[in-house]
C-alpha cells in the first residue's frame, strides 16, 4: 500500500484497511484543525487506487472493513466511487463494511439517488464533522456550513439508509461561548438524529489558526471541570426518539462516556455528576 502524508482515521476504523482515494482536505480552512495544513488537496488517480487494492489482496488473507480516506473522500464523483467500490467487491468478497470521511458540503452536493447508489454498492457509514450546533461558532471556526446545513446533510445520509457518525468538539466555544455551544449542539443533535455521535475535546496544535487566538488571549480554553459542565448541559439538551450511539471515549476526552441515547442519558448525566465530585475520575 502506498500512503502519502499523515494518515488519519476514526478510532472505530482501527482494524480497517485504510485506502487513500484523496489526499488532504478540499476545505482545509477550519481554524481548529491542523491535520492537513500545508498539504495541497488532490484526487489520486483511479489506476493507483486500484493498484493498491490489488496489492492488498495479494498480501492480506482477510479484509472485513475498508475505510476510504483522506479528509473528504466523499468529494469524488459518484462514478469514481462506484468504480472503487465495485473493485472492492470483486477483490474482497468477504468485506462487510465500507466507510468514508465526508464534509457536509460533499453530502449536500450528492442527490438522494447518488447516496442510495453508494449504499447499494456497500457504503455503510459516513463520518462527518459537525463540530458545533451554533451558527456563531461555526462561522468563527470557518467550518463553511451552517447548523441547518449540518442537519440537512445528516438527515440526507440517514434517509439513504447509510449510518451517519457525527463528531462534535468539546470546548470549541471557549469560555466566552461554552453555554451557547452546549445548548445549540444538543439541539442540533436532536434535530439531525444521527446513528452515532462522538465527542472530542479541543486539542490545540501550534499549526492550527486558533493557536494564535489562544496565545493572544482572544480565546480561552476550558478547564477539565468546565468541559464537564459543558458536556452535561449539552446532554441535557439532547432529546431523541431513535437510538443514537453516544461516545465520549476519545483519547482527548477527560471523562469516558459510553451509552445509547435516549435510554442511557440519565446514567451518563449521573456519571458526570459523580466525576464532578471525584476529580480522580478525570484523565490528565
Amino acid at each position: 500500500m502506498r500512503y502519502e502524508g499523515r494518515v488519519y482515521r476514526p478510532p472505530s476504523e482501527a482494524n480497517s484497511l485504510i485506502l487513500q482515494v484523496t489526499l488532504g482536505c478540499s476545505h482545509n480552512r477550519c481554524t481548529f484543525c491542523s491535520m492537513y495544513k500545508g498539504e495541497a488537496f488532490r484526487i489520486r488517480p483511479l489506476t493507483e487506487v486500484i493498484e493498491d487494492l490489488k496489492w492488498a489482496r495479494a498480501h492480506y488473507r482477510y479484509i472485513e472493513k475498508i475505510f476510504l480516506a483522506d479528509g473528504d473522500a466523499l468529494v469524488l464523483p459518484n462514478k469514481t466511487l462506484v468504480q472503487i467500490m465495485d473493485t472492492i467487491r470483486e477483490l474482497f468478497p468477504e468485506c462487510k463494511k465500507i466507510s468514508i470521511y465526508g464534509l457536509p458540503q460533499d453530502v449536500l452536493r450528492k442527490t438522494h439517488e447518488e447516496l442510495v447508489e453508494l449504499r447499494e454498492k456497500g457504503l455503510k457509514m459516513i463520518y462527518i464533522g459537525g463540530e458545533s450546533g451554533s451558527d456563531w461558532i461555526l462561522e468563527k471556526v470557518n467550518k463553511g456550513v451552517t447548523a441547518d446545513q449540518l442537519v440537512e446533510a445528516v438527515r440526507k445520509i440517514e434517509d439513504a439508509d447509510i449510518r451517519a457518525s457525527v463528531t462534535f468538539i468539546s470546548g470549541l466555544g471557549g469560555r466566552a461561548d461554552w453555554k451557547e455551544h452546549a445548548v445549540e449542539t444538543g439541539k442540533v443533535i436532536s434535530r439531525m438524529s444521527p446513528s452515532y455521535v462522538g465527542l472530542l475535546t479541543l486539542m490545540v496544535d501550534p499549526l492550527a489558526e486558533i493557536y494564535e487566538e489562544i496565545q493572544s488571549g482572544r480565546f480561552e480554553l476550558l478547564s477539565p471541570e468546565e468541559v464537564l459542565e459543558e458536556t452535561q448541559l449539552m446532554l441535557e439538551n439532547i432529546h431523541l426518539e431513535k437510538k443514537c450511539v453516544f461516545r465520549s471515549n476519545h483519547a482527548s476526552n477527560y471523562l469516558s462516556l459510553k451509552g445509547d441515547l435516549p435510554q442511557d442519558k440519565e446514567r451518563m448525566l449521573k456519571q458526570i455528576e459523580v466525576s464532578k465530585r471525584d476529580k480522580d475520575m478525570l484523565k490528565d
